[in-house]
């Protein structure tokens, strides 16, 4: 990770000075970034999924609020598709039970899932980061560094899964240019 907002700024939406009005509503904005992708692209959101097990050792690379999740835990990773084109990576932590009760699809979108029978969610936007990673790179078919954040959804009060997504630069055909490169100065001001 090159730099991570603090929540203070990512809660009050001042973490997002640095980014377009189009990429501050897609990283900060409460919405479906599901939904957003097949809006702009004009094709379904298909997942390829990595993988989906037992992460009983989150490790310190994991966002900080998977320690709401009661365990054993689960960790699902995929990519996210319009037709041909890879335009984001995800990873979500569950609780194994809550997994098994919402995610009855393992191929089918989270939003899709979590939505299918019109069920209220709540999701708070807990970070904003920049990520670099070879495989990303190779994968996006770009250079990093790239946009990233996680939040959680909450249903009924109680906190039921924490997702992080990082965004192909292949967004900007539809949202513009990300940002400016925030600066050393501006990084430290976040």
């Amino acid at each position: 990770m090159l730099w991570q907002a603090p929540f203070q700024t990512v809660a009050s939406g001042s973490a997002g000075k640095v980014l377009s009005g189009a990429w501050r509503l897609m990283l900060l904005g409460d919405g479906s970034p599901t939904r957003h992708l097949e809006l702009l692209s004009g094709i379904p959101v298909e997942i390829e999924l990595i993988g989906m097990a037992s992460d009983p050792d989150p490790g310190r690379h994991a966002p900080v609020e998977i320690h709401e999740l009661q365990g054993p835990l689960l960790r699902r990773q995929v990519w996210l598709r319009c037709g041909e084109q890879t335009l984001a990576w995800a990873e979500s932590w569950w609780n194994e039970e809550a997994a098994r009760t919402n995610l009855k699809e393992r191929e089918q979108p989270i939003w899709r899932s979590l939505t299918s029978h019109r069920a209220e969610l709540f999701r708070e936007v807990d970070g904003l980061a920049q990520v670099e990673a070879p495989w990303l790179e190779q994968r996006f078919g770009s250079r990093g560094p790239f946009w990233s954040r996680h939040y959680r959804f909450f249903r009924g009060g109680l906190p039921l899964t924490v997702i992080r997504e990082v965004f192909s630069p292949a967004l900007e055909q539809w949202l513009g240019a990300a940002a400016l490169h925030p600066s050393h100065e501006e990084i430290q001001q976040l």
